[in-house]
């Protein structure tokens, strides 16, 4: 294809894949996409591993980061976690007795804090944290930066640019969006409320457009929703240069997501991916599971600020649930798009049948037109 984003990053494809999966960003990219790592949860030493591994094995291939740059959020040092510490009696209690009721076992006493405190330490929610991603992954052959939540600091942006990097942010009303662009962003990833993870409130249909006049003559991808060419096709014919995609990925042969998560997708519907503030503190989608339908639950206590949310269900709840993979509990990020993901695949087949299926309504288009 030819327009503005596979000019500007040399890629056949104006496809953009977030992954936390490096198997998944490389494949992408290969295939004439763009695949960007998510970042969130790894620590330092992690996202050394991953970058050089990617580089290894992605040819030369370009391929972005994504990281979490909030402008607001509780600050807390994960390296000296302890629950009953950070945590607010009221919501600690409400957890534990959760999980306690449903007969999920508690973390062995002798292990119980190191493995809390390891898994929290992973956390990369501040922008502090963030910036020390970004430094780590400027020493590899990235292409893009592209923040998740507000817009990306100048001195970033500046550091950026004096590198040949691209940068963007995602965003989920217009205001946002123009904020990016004040902020220098090279273009703008329009995401609406159908999307995995944090998002907004407004629909694709509506928001697309809307960002496109807010921010022309900058560039725009449209995300939330799409994972299929018909998709792919509103997203142009509603102005955007190309897509964001999520969700798609996680039904992949490359994906990270552990069999039993992948099982329990393939059987849910779009009502199934509920926009909850109960795993990270932020309006975020998720699969449905026990746990966020207990903080919807009359009389469950308020969330807290991200991160303290995210810390309290992975450091309480996600540890004990996945040491015995109990499925009613079982919850990853995904999008409405999870109604059409039946079956696994690969990540060459999703982007094959989204360009056929581009062309087929490109053409079906095209013969209304006459």
């Amino acid at each position: 294809m030819k327009n503005i984003m596979c000019e500007m990053f040399g890629i056949e494809l104006p496809v953009f894949a977030f992954s936390h999966c490096r198997d998944v960003v490389v494949e992408v990219s290969k295939a004439g996409g763009m695949g960007v790592l998510g970042m969130a949860r790894m620590s330092p030493e992690r996202v050394r591993e991953e970058l050089r591994w990617i580089d290894e094995h992605i040819g030369g291939k370009p391929y972005g980061i994504d990281v979490l740059m909030p402008s607001t959020y509780q600050d807390f040092d994960g390296h000296k976690f302890d629950a009953d510490e950070l945590f607010p009696k009221t919501q600690l209690d409400f957890v534990r007795n959760l999980l306690d009721e449903a007969g999920i076992p508690p973390l062995p006493p002798e292990e119980a804090h190191q493995i809390e405190t390891d898994l929290v330490s992973q956390f990369n929610f501040t922008p502090q944290e963030s910036l020390e991603m970004i430094k780590i992954a400027m020493e590899h052959p990235i292409k893009l930066i592209v923040n998740a939540l507000g817009s990306p600091p100048a001195e970033v942006v500046k550091q950026a640019h004096a590198r040949g990097i691209k940068v963007a942010a995602l965003a989920g009303a217009p205001k946002h969006a123009i904020k990016h662009k004040e902020a220098g962003c090279d273009f703008v990833i329009a995401v609406g409320t159908e999307a995995g993870g944090h998002t907004g409130n407004i629909t694709s249909m509506v928001l697309w457009p809307r960002i496109v006049d807010a921010v022309a003559p900058l560039p725009v991808l449209g995300g939330g929703g799409v994972g299929r060419g018909r998709q792919m096709a509103a997203a142009i014919a509603l102005g955007c240069e190309g897509v964001w995609c999520g969700s798609v990925w996680l039904q992949t042969v490359q994906s990270e997501v552990p069999p039993d998560i992948k099982a329990k997708m393939f059987e849910a519907g779009p009502e199934d991916a509920v926009l909850t503030r109960s795993v990270t503190g932020k309006p975020c989608r998720t699969l449905r599971c026990a746990f966020t339908d207990a903080w919807d639950q009359p009389g469950a206590p308020d969330t807290l600020p991200a991160p303290l949310q995210a810390v309290l269900w992975w450091g309480q709840g996600r540890t004990r649930v996945e040491r015995v993979r109990e499925k009613s509990f079982l919850t990853y990020p995904v999008g409405q798009i999870v109604g059409d993901m039946r079956q696994e695949t690969s990540v060459r087949n999703v982007i094959h049948d989204m360009m056929n299926e581009l062309i087929e309504a490109q053409e079906r288009i095209g013969a209304m037109l006459g």
